[in-house]
């Protein structure tokens, strides 16, 4: 995360953004770049044991998914995480 730094122009300048633009929870004019992980969808095929509750009572079952349930996260994700940026950015400018 070293970005080292130089004078251009009467102004400091950094070489690379290696800090991905936030330097001590502080945005230091560069992009910001971040990394997310998304889990993937929890359907799985194998009987898996749990409960179920009848008239207030709960009885162990086992559940076991049939049939193909999961969706397409890839183009829903997107918009999410620009939306939660801008979210978190607008939220920290509201702070200054």
């Amino acid at each position: 995360n070293n970005d080292r730094m130089h004078a251009e122009n009467g102004k400091a300048v950094f070489d690379t953004n290696n800090a991905g633009g936030i330097l001590g929870g502080i945005s230091n004019g560069n992009d910001i770049v971040f990394r997310v992980a998304v889990k993937p969808v929890p359907s799985i095929f194998q009987a898996q044991n749990t409960v179920s509750r009848k008239d207030g009572v709960y009885e162990s079952t086992e559940l076991q998914i049939k049939g193909r349930h999961d969706v397409c996260l890839c183009p829903r994700i997107v918009p999410v995480i620009e939306a939660m940026t801008d979210i978190v950015l607008a939220d920290m400018l509201l702070r200054n």
